[in-house]
Protein backbone atom coordinates (compact mmCIF):
# COMPACT_ATOMS: atom_id res chain seq x y z
CA UNK A 1 0.00 0.00 0.00
CA UNK A 2 1.27 3.65 -0.43
CA UNK A 3 1.08 6.17 2.42
CA UNK A 4 -1.82 7.60 1.24
CA UNK A 5 -3.99 4.50 1.04
CA UNK A 6 -2.50 3.62 4.45
CA UNK A 7 -3.41 7.16 6.19
CA UNK A 8 -7.08 6.73 4.62
CA UNK A 9 -7.58 3.05 6.31
CA UNK A 10 -6.48 5.08 10.01
CA UNK A 11 -8.80 7.50 9.46
CA UNK A 12 -11.80 5.75 8.01
CA UNK A 13 -11.55 2.74 10.70
CA UNK A 14 -10.80 4.77 14.01
CA UNK A 15 -14.67 4.18 14.56
CA UNK A 16 -14.22 0.66 14.17
CA UNK A 17 -11.59 1.15 17.19
CA UNK A 18 -13.94 2.91 19.35
CA UNK A 19 -16.36 0.92 18.89
CA UNK A 20 -14.00 -2.34 19.83
CA UNK A 21 -13.08 -0.61 23.06
CA UNK A 22 -15.87 -2.19 24.37
CA UNK A 23 -16.57 -5.24 22.14
CA UNK A 24 -15.00 -7.94 20.69
CA UNK A 25 -13.16 -7.63 17.88
CA UNK A 26 -15.53 -9.04 14.81
CA UNK A 27 -16.23 -5.46 12.77
CA UNK A 28 -19.74 -5.65 10.78
CA UNK A 29 -18.36 -5.68 7.08
CA UNK A 30 -14.95 -7.44 7.39
CA UNK A 31 -16.28 -10.80 8.33
CA UNK A 32 -14.40 -12.73 10.76
CA UNK A 33 -10.88 -12.09 11.13
CA UNK A 34 -8.18 -15.21 10.94
CA UNK A 35 -6.35 -14.57 14.33
CA UNK A 36 -10.06 -14.75 16.17
CA UNK A 37 -10.89 -17.72 14.39
CA UNK A 38 -7.77 -18.99 15.71
CA UNK A 39 -7.50 -18.28 19.08
CA UNK A 40 -9.53 -15.82 21.25
CA UNK A 41 -7.35 -12.75 21.71
CA UNK A 42 -5.80 -11.95 25.41
CA UNK A 43 -7.14 -8.68 27.04
CA UNK A 44 -5.22 -9.03 29.81
CA UNK A 45 -2.22 -6.61 30.62
CA UNK A 46 -1.48 -5.99 34.12
CA UNK A 47 0.53 -3.11 33.94
CA UNK A 48 -1.73 -1.05 31.60
CA UNK A 49 -4.85 -2.85 33.70
CA UNK A 50 -3.50 -1.33 36.85
CA UNK A 51 -3.26 2.32 35.84
CA UNK A 52 -7.05 2.02 34.25
CA UNK A 53 -8.08 0.34 37.40
CA UNK A 54 -7.38 3.19 39.06
CA UNK A 55 -9.67 5.38 37.35
CA UNK A 56 -12.34 3.39 37.86
CA UNK A 57 -14.76 4.52 40.67
CA UNK A 58 -15.59 2.49 43.65
CA UNK A 59 -17.90 0.36 43.16
CA UNK A 60 -19.43 1.40 46.36
CA UNK A 61 -20.26 4.23 44.86
CA UNK A 62 -24.20 5.04 43.59
CA UNK A 63 -24.18 5.43 39.84
CA UNK A 64 -23.61 3.72 36.98
CA UNK A 65 -19.96 2.45 36.59
CA UNK A 66 -17.36 2.87 34.04
CA UNK A 67 -17.76 0.23 30.99
CA UNK A 68 -14.73 -2.23 31.02
CA UNK A 69 -12.48 -1.31 27.82
CA UNK A 70 -10.45 -3.84 26.23
CA UNK A 71 -6.99 -2.89 27.10
CA UNK A 72 -5.36 -4.16 23.88
CA UNK A 73 -7.60 -1.70 21.83
CA UNK A 74 -7.16 1.07 23.93
CA UNK A 75 -3.29 0.59 23.76
CA UNK A 76 -3.19 0.20 20.04
CA UNK A 77 -5.30 3.23 19.85
CA UNK A 78 -3.04 5.72 22.31
CA UNK A 79 0.10 4.15 20.32
CA UNK A 80 -1.34 4.87 16.42
CA UNK A 81 -2.68 8.51 17.71
CA UNK A 82 0.71 9.45 19.15
CA UNK A 83 3.26 8.33 16.72
CA UNK A 84 0.61 10.52 13.86
CA UNK A 85 0.91 13.31 15.94
CA UNK A 86 4.40 13.31 16.52
CA UNK A 87 5.05 12.75 12.76
CA UNK A 88 2.64 15.43 11.76
CA UNK A 89 4.23 17.76 14.71
CA UNK A 90 8.15 16.90 13.19
CA UNK A 91 6.52 17.43 9.06
CA UNK A 92 4.97 20.48 9.95
CA UNK A 93 8.12 21.93 11.39
CA UNK A 94 9.84 21.18 7.81
CA UNK A 95 7.14 22.08 5.38
CA UNK A 96 5.06 24.52 6.93
CA UNK A 97 5.27 28.13 5.50
CA UNK A 98 5.97 30.93 8.31
CA UNK A 99 2.85 33.40 8.36
CA UNK A 100 3.03 36.64 6.35
CA UNK A 101 4.79 39.35 8.35
CA UNK A 102 2.41 41.78 9.47
CA UNK A 103 2.99 45.19 8.11
CA UNK A 104 4.54 48.02 10.04
CA UNK A 105 2.12 49.98 11.99
CA UNK A 106 0.81 53.51 10.39
CA UNK A 107 0.52 56.32 12.26
CA UNK A 108 -2.84 57.55 12.44
CA UNK A 109 -3.58 60.44 10.15
CA UNK A 110 -6.28 62.30 7.70
CA UNK A 111 -6.30 60.77 4.15
CA UNK A 112 -6.52 64.21 2.47
CA UNK A 113 -5.52 63.32 -0.96
CA UNK A 114 -5.86 60.06 -3.46
CA UNK A 115 -2.40 58.77 -2.84
CA UNK A 116 -2.88 58.67 1.12
CA UNK A 117 -6.16 56.74 0.80
CA UNK A 118 -4.47 54.35 -1.56
CA UNK A 119 -1.82 53.35 0.80
CA UNK A 120 -4.19 53.28 3.87
CA UNK A 121 -6.38 50.81 1.70
CA UNK A 122 -2.95 48.89 0.79
CA UNK A 123 -1.47 48.76 4.34
CA UNK A 124 -5.70 47.53 5.53
CA UNK A 125 -5.07 44.76 3.12
CA UNK A 126 -1.33 44.06 3.78
CA UNK A 127 -3.09 43.50 7.56
CA UNK A 128 -5.74 41.54 6.52
CA UNK A 129 -3.77 39.29 4.23
CA UNK A 130 -1.29 38.56 7.02
CA UNK A 131 -4.19 37.96 9.90
CA UNK A 132 -6.22 35.20 7.36
CA UNK A 133 -2.71 33.66 6.79
CA UNK A 134 -2.17 33.00 10.13
CA UNK A 135 -4.99 31.27 11.30
CA UNK A 136 -5.08 29.49 8.14
CA UNK A 137 -7.25 26.39 9.44
CA UNK A 138 -4.94 23.88 7.32
CA UNK A 139 -1.77 25.06 9.29
CA UNK A 140 -0.50 22.36 11.98
CA UNK A 141 -0.87 24.19 15.45
CA UNK A 142 -3.54 23.52 18.41
CA UNK A 143 -3.64 24.97 21.93
CA UNK A 144 -5.66 23.16 24.61
CA UNK A 145 -7.52 20.68 22.94
CA UNK A 146 -5.01 17.89 21.03
CA UNK A 147 -6.41 16.66 17.48
CA UNK A 148 -7.04 13.45 17.08
CA UNK A 149 -6.13 11.04 15.00
CA UNK A 150 -7.68 10.99 12.06
CA UNK A 151 -7.18 14.71 12.05
CA UNK A 152 -3.39 13.73 12.28
CA UNK A 153 -3.86 11.19 9.65
CA UNK A 154 -6.30 12.88 7.35
CA UNK A 155 -3.66 15.98 7.73
CA UNK A 156 -1.04 14.15 6.52
CA UNK A 157 -2.86 13.05 3.70
CA UNK A 158 -3.11 16.41 2.57
CA UNK A 159 0.88 16.72 2.54
CA UNK A 160 1.75 13.33 0.60
CA UNK A 161 -1.27 14.32 -2.05
CA UNK A 162 0.29 17.66 -2.24
CA UNK A 163 -3.08 19.68 -1.00
CA UNK A 164 -2.80 23.49 -1.04
CA UNK A 165 -2.16 25.04 1.28
CA UNK A 166 0.50 27.07 3.10
CA UNK A 167 3.16 24.26 3.12
CA UNK A 168 6.16 23.48 0.94
CA UNK A 169 6.43 20.35 -0.84
CA UNK A 170 7.46 17.57 1.52
CA UNK A 171 11.45 16.06 0.73
CA UNK A 172 12.21 12.62 0.37
CA UNK A 173 13.11 12.38 4.39
CA UNK A 174 9.44 13.90 5.52
CA UNK A 175 8.01 11.60 2.84
CA UNK A 176 9.89 8.69 4.60
CA UNK A 177 9.28 9.23 7.57
CA UNK A 178 5.07 9.48 6.89
CA UNK A 179 5.38 6.41 4.93
CA UNK A 180 6.71 4.72 8.00
CA UNK A 181 4.52 5.80 10.41
CA UNK A 182 1.04 5.24 8.08
CA UNK A 183 2.16 1.42 7.17
CA UNK A 184 2.63 1.15 11.03
CA UNK A 185 -0.13 2.23 11.89
CA UNK A 186 -2.48 0.13 9.19
CA UNK A 187 -0.70 -2.36 10.41
CA UNK A 188 -1.36 -1.94 14.42
CA UNK A 189 -4.94 -1.27 13.22
CA UNK A 190 -5.83 -4.75 11.30
CA UNK A 191 -3.89 -6.55 13.54
CA UNK A 192 -6.00 -5.54 16.76
CA UNK A 193 -9.44 -5.57 14.78
CA UNK A 194 -8.18 -8.85 12.89
CA UNK A 195 -9.32 -7.07 9.43
CA UNK A 196 -5.47 -7.88 7.65
CA UNK A 197 -5.06 -10.65 5.27
CA UNK A 198 -2.97 -12.85 6.92
CA UNK A 199 -1.58 -16.82 6.56
CA UNK A 200 -0.75 -18.97 9.50
CA UNK A 201 0.33 -22.58 10.20
CA UNK A 202 -1.08 -25.15 12.21
CA UNK A 203 0.82 -27.47 14.85
CA UNK A 204 -2.11 -29.77 14.08
CA UNK A 205 -0.93 -32.19 10.92
CA UNK A 206 -3.22 -33.11 8.39
CA UNK A 207 -5.46 -36.00 9.69
CA UNK A 208 -5.86 -37.12 5.84
CA UNK A 209 -1.75 -37.22 5.02
CA UNK A 210 -0.29 -35.79 8.46
CA UNK A 211 1.03 -32.99 6.19
CA UNK A 212 1.29 -29.39 7.00
CA UNK A 213 -2.15 -27.26 7.42
CA UNK A 214 -1.74 -23.63 6.18
CA UNK A 215 -4.90 -21.44 7.48
CA UNK A 216 -5.76 -18.54 4.88
CA UNK A 217 -7.82 -15.43 6.01
CA UNK A 218 -8.73 -11.80 7.10
CA UNK A 219 -9.24 -8.77 5.11
CA UNK A 220 -13.16 -10.09 4.66
CA UNK A 221 -13.06 -13.38 4.07
CA UNK A 222 -14.07 -16.50 5.81
CA UNK A 223 -10.86 -18.69 7.06
CA UNK A 224 -9.78 -21.49 4.57
CA UNK A 225 -7.43 -24.52 5.90
CA UNK A 226 -5.45 -26.83 3.00
CA UNK A 227 -2.98 -28.98 3.76
CA UNK A 228 0.60 -28.62 1.54
CA UNK A 229 1.11 -32.91 1.44
CA UNK A 230 -1.97 -34.00 0.24
CA UNK A 231 -3.96 -30.73 -1.19
CA UNK A 232 -7.06 -31.16 0.88
CA UNK A 233 -8.92 -28.05 1.74
CA UNK A 234 -11.43 -26.96 4.61
CA UNK A 235 -13.57 -24.23 5.18
CA UNK A 236 -15.91 -23.18 8.22
CA UNK A 237 -18.39 -25.59 6.95
CA UNK A 238 -15.90 -28.83 6.53
CA UNK A 239 -14.27 -30.38 3.71
CA UNK A 240 -14.50 -28.99 0.34
CA UNK A 241 -14.66 -30.98 -2.41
Amino acid sequence: MTAAADLRTIATTWADLNDALGAPTVIAGFGRGLRGYLAAIEDTDPTTAAELRALERDPAQLGQRPIPIRLQVYATMRTVEAALLGCAAAVAEHVQRPPISMPAPRRAAIARTRADRVAWADHARRVQAAQDDAADRRRWRWTGTQPTAPYAALWLLGRVTCAPGPFRPLAPAQQQHITHVAAEGRRRIEQILDTGSETATLTTPCPDCGGTITVHGGAGASPLANCRGCGGVWSELGAAA
